[in-house]
């Protein structure tokens, strides 16, 4: 995770066409693959009466290949960058972590799943992710908000680009344009 805080996430989402193009971009720019695609499966669970959702947070357990961590995010602030309070903490046993989380009264509500290539350069300091969702295709950009417009920009994006939307909320949009109804954003 790159931010300007420690506990700070700024980041975008850019819609893009397709894998090589996006990779042809991110190459381009400088950047290098610092974590190979991985598979992720990701679940967002919340009580039953949704009482995390109704205070703008969100409870995201995640496994990725080997490695398994849980996110708490907080309220989003308005403008132009998606930005949030972020504590994120590493886990070694995904079916116990859940077991816990589930004994506490937390259910699952959302999963979705992705592939996600991390790209980072020695010189700059931001990430950018290229995610492969079941709605399309993404770039990440996380980091300081000057560092996300400069980035967006060399790649050919403008600030009318930006997404910052959660994927639960593209996968949303996604299902009400062609009239189905949403469940989980699996492959």
């Amino acid at each position: 995770m790159s931010r300007t805080d420690s506990n700070q996430e700024i980041e975008i989402k850019l819609r893009v066409p397709g894998v090589e193009a996006a990779r042809s971009l991110i190459f381009g720019a400088g950047y290098d693959v610092s974590v190979p695609r991985t598979f992720e499966v990701n679940s967002i669970l919340d009580t039953p009466d949704t009482s995390l959702r109704q205070r703008g947070m969100l409870l995201r357990l995640r496994k990725a290949g080997a490695k398994f961590t849980m996110t708490v995010k907080g309220q989003v602030s308005e403008g132009k960058h998606k930005s949030r309070p972020e504590y994120e903490v590493a886990v070694s046993d995904y079916e116990a972590a859940q077991s816990i989380l589930f004994q506490l009264g937390y259910q699952s509500v959302f999963r979705y799943e992705k592939y996600r290539t991390e790209f980072t350069s020695t010189n700059q300091l931001g990430t950018i992710t290229l995610d492969e969702t079941p709605i399309g295709i993404f770039l990440e950009l996380e980091g300081a908000a000057d560092w996300i417009d400069r980035t967006a920009n060399a790649l050919g994006f403008s600030k009318s680009d930006y997404v910052v939307e959660s994927y639960g909320t593209l996968y949303s949009n996604y299902c009400a344009k062609r009239g189905s109804v949403p469940s989980h954003m699996v492959f």
